[in-house]
């Protein structure tokens, strides 16, 4: 006779791993395009990475300094929230490294766009690449590559120019350094000028900013009315009324990109021309293939909003999965995937809020801002919390343990209700082991206070699945106590 008294069934205790939900894993039998090789002449990465270390020694070694001086408990490193350096912090580092206040804070500037220091609030940490910095060349190229990325913030724009001109002329700039890198050699600075100028022109056009003014018939008169010397004189296709048009000349900005981009290292300018680095033509090149790779999306979903993509990997494996995620975020400006992303998240299908952050980590950074954001909400908080923390620095086997208890089980709750929507029923039971808590009894109590939507579902789901008759007893009771408010 089976006992009317739930067991009190023990659970293994094991780590919760960032949980994607159960993906269901198939082997994917494609065509693996060839690894690229770089342009003939380039030099090996082993070369290229100690140019950048010589190019980053500077903000290396303030980042170490930042390291040693402002660990925890210690001075705070910025006064503003946004990581400038405070006076009070560049002071002391200027006497201990023998620079000066300036040179410390455009050294410490280039190392937090490179990645070597991180600011949160008004906390610096070190950042992974400071670790790998002395073995591992491909974070230094990484690091590099961050730099040349922020070419823009690394050089002060011109203080008398219209910020609409500038971030025009930044946006043309990468076809500017597509044509450097196609020509491997020095070309005339007027000469990217005039494709700077072509590029500008595009853009507007493709904006619908060009002042269009529809053809009249010409007045009989007219070729007479233009000659007399009286009244206002007009540009060609300006009618009297109209306002002139006044274009922001393109030359003084072209010299100050090509300044910015001399000064993370990327190019040289010299009698009227314009030469990459080595380190600048490599990382043009990878810029180009990874615009290919976006190209040629490995499972077809770079056209698909962000929730069809997320759906789209959901039967990838890890890798393969990470591969669509790249090609799909090439193809998009970070601001608008990453908001996409959190949009899809935010959906009730729990398996797309696990894949959404998965991808978010291949974003990294540059979503961290939104990612903080999202962790004041509900559904999302768990998710953004362990991405936060793995973005810190935390091991992603212990990035869980930030969560208290009752964001563990909302989140055991949720990666549930993927696996029963998406996944197999032993998979359902064996999610039981990934509780934080110690029994059945006390994970279904916390598990009813923790007030999950999806609740009666999974306890429906999992009772269902239980091969253990008393266990799956117990379930069914806390589900139909959810389900009529009862206790």
């Amino acid at each position: 006779m089976t006992s009317r008294t739930p067991r009190d069934s023990r659970l293994r205790l094991v780590r919760p791993r960032p949980l994607a939900a159960a993906p269901r894993a198939v082997a994917q039998g494609r065509s693996r395009r060839p690894a690229p090789r770089p342009p003939e002449g380039t030099p090996p990465p082993a070369e290229l990475a100690g140019m950048a270390r010589a190019g980053l020694a500077g903000a290396a070694r303030v980042a170490r300094w930042a390291d040693r001086s402002l660990g925890p408990g210690r001075d705070v490193a910025t006064s503003d929230g946004k990581g400038t350096l405070s006076d009070t912090t560049a002071e002391r580092a200027a006497a201990d490294l023998g620079l000066s206040v300036a040179q410390v804070r455009a050294d410490w500037d280039t190392a937090r766009l490179a990645g070597l220091v991180e600011v949160h609030g008004d906390i610096a940490r070190p950042g992974w690449r400071l670790r790998a910095w002395n073995r591992d060349d491909s974070a230094v190229l990484r690091g590099w590559v961050a730099l040349f990325d922020a070419w823009s913030l690394a050089y002060p724009e011109p203080a008398d120019r219209e910020h609409a001109a500038v971030a025009e002329v930044v946006s043309a700039m990468p076809q500017v350094l597509s044509f450097l890198q196609l020509s491997a050699g020095p070309v005339p600075v007027e000469q990217l000028l005039d494709l700077l100028e072509q590029r500008v022109t595009e853009l507007r056009t493709e904006r619908c900013e060009i002042h269009y003014v529809p053809p009249v018939a010409p007045h009989p008169y007219e070729a007479q009315l233009r000659a007399t010397p009286a009244g206002p004189r007009t540009a060609p296709g300006q009618y009297p009324g109209e306002e002139p048009v006044e274009d922001t000349p393109l030359a003084p900005l072209l010299d100050w990109a090509l300044d910015a981009l001399a000064s993370v290292g990327a190019l040289t300018c010299a009698d009227g021309q314009a030469t990459l680095t080595p380190l600048g033509s490599w990382a043009v090149w990878v810029k180009l293939e990874q615009i290919c790779v976006a190209a040629q999306s490995p499972a077809g979903n770079i056209e698909q909003n962000a929730e069809d993509m997320l759906r789209g990997c959901a039967g990838l494996r890890p890798n393969a999965a990470r591969a669509e995620y790249r090609a799909w975020l090439a193809a998009r400006p970070v601001g608008s995937a990453v908001t996409e992303l959190l949009d899809a998240a935010r959906g009730e299908d729990a398996l797309l809020r696990g894949l959404a952050f998965e991808a978010l980590r291949v974003v990294g950074a540059p979503a961290e801002p939104d990612v903080r954001a999202a962790a004041e909400e509900t559904a999302l908080r768990p998710y953004a919390l362990i991405w936060l923390a793995e973005q810190e620095g935390t091991d992603p086997e212990d990035a869980h343990e930030v969560l208290t208890r009752e964001e563990a089980t909302w989140l055991w709750v949720d990666t549930a209700a993927a696996v029963a929507d998406h996944g197999e029923a032993p998979l359902l039971v064996r999610h039981l082991e990934s509780a934080v808590q110690p029994t059945v009894p006390a994970l279904l109590d916390e598990v009813r206070a923790v007030g999950h939507p999806r609740t009666v579902q999974v306890l429906v789901a999992l009772a269902a699945a239980h091969p253990d008759p008393a266990l799956a007893k117990a379930v069914r009771r806390a589900a139909f106590q959810v389900h009529t408010g009862g206790s």
